[in-house]
């Protein structure tokens, strides 16, 4: 079984460490009673550690520069469908669209000379409902394909290898 990459945007991460997602939510008084309730998601971010590997690793990462650059009138020539959802995030995890990168960083050592480690967090600016709610949809179907397909994990079956393609 080989594993899936992970999709910032039309660039590929094959070799991703670690993948976390954080959402807020607005938390609102009911009036006249001392309970609260959430009433509406208020942010959503994603952070990926990754190595960009091999002789394409540099070509990797202006492409990820690129991405973190662009305004959304450059990401509309470079591809239509950004211009309308943002950048995509594809992985197991979750699929959500209208993201964008916030930072960006680039580490290379001498104990890795043909590798570059590359942090990114993205996050949710939404575009329109419409997109919002595909991507809940695509979000959804991705969780109901896993519980259907995969089943649950055994905890046996976590890799010990420390560059893991998630």
């Amino acid at each position: 079984m080989t594993a899936q990459p992970v999709l910032i945007g039309p660039v590929p991460l094959l070799y991703v460490q670690s993948i976390s997602m954080t959402e807020g939510y607005q938390i609102q008084r009911i009036s006249d009673s001392r309970f609260s309730q959430a009433i509406a998601p208020t942010r959503k971010a994603i952070a990926v550690e990754a190595t960009l590997l091999g002789p394409e690793r540099l070509v990797l990462k202006k492409s990820l520069e690129a991405l973190a650059l662009t305004s959304r009138l450059l990401v509309a020539t470079a591809a239509r469908t950004l211009a309308v959802t943002g950048i995509p995030v594809v992985c197991g995890l979750t699929i959500s669209l209208d993201m964008q990168i916030t930072d960006l960083r680039f580490n290379q050592s001498v104990q890795k000379r043909d590798a570059i480690d590359v942090s990114i967090s993205l996050e949710h600016v939404p575009r329109s409902n419409t997109t919002a709610l595909i991507g809940e949809i695509a979000d959804l179907a991705l969780a109901a394909g896993t519980a259907i397909v995969g089943g649950p994990a055994a905890p046996s079956a976590v890799p010990t290898v420390p560059s893991v393609p998630l």
